[in-house]
């Protein structure tokens, strides 16, 4: 039973820092246009890309906690979520920024980590409230 119990402690601390993550995603695509507006000289920095590299934690991160609280709450459309946040943010770092410019960059990042911090919201309380839980078995 000790395993089950570190293994809840676990994908709570992880979706803690997924939720962070998007947060700090959310802040960086809010925050930046707004810098840029209002200093001019740091408008060459908006060529800066910082999304690509974010999804290097990003994903593998939050395809861990998604796992392991899928686990103990046996909930699919926790995962579903997570799997279209995950999705979204691929999509908006990478192809949107190249092929169709800022605006679609942004729209499919910021839609992405929304969903993404819900479904770890969700998969934490899921995971809370599931005593006992489906054995992984």
């Amino acid at each position: 039973m000790a395993t089950d119990n570190s293994a809840s402690q676990m994908t709570e601390i992880l979706d803690r820092i997924g939720i962070l993550l998007s947060g700090l995603c959310l802040v960086h695509c809010l925050a930046l246009p707004l810098l840029i507006t209002a200093a001019p000289f740091l408008g060459q920095f908006a060529e800066g890309h910082l999304h690509a590299q974010m999804l290097v934690v990003v994903i593998p991160l939050s395809t861990g906690a998604l796992a392991l609280g899928f686990r103990r709450h046996r909930n699919g459309q926790i995962i579903a979520a997570g799997l279209v946040g995950m999705l979204l943010l691929t999509l908006g770092g990478t192809l949107m920024h190249e092929q169709f410019g800022i605006v679609a960059d942004r729209t499919f990042t910021m839609s992405g980590a929304i969903i993404l911090a819900i479904s770890h919201w969700f998969n934490s309380r899921a995971g809370r409230q599931c005593k006992p839980c489906p054995t992984a078995n």
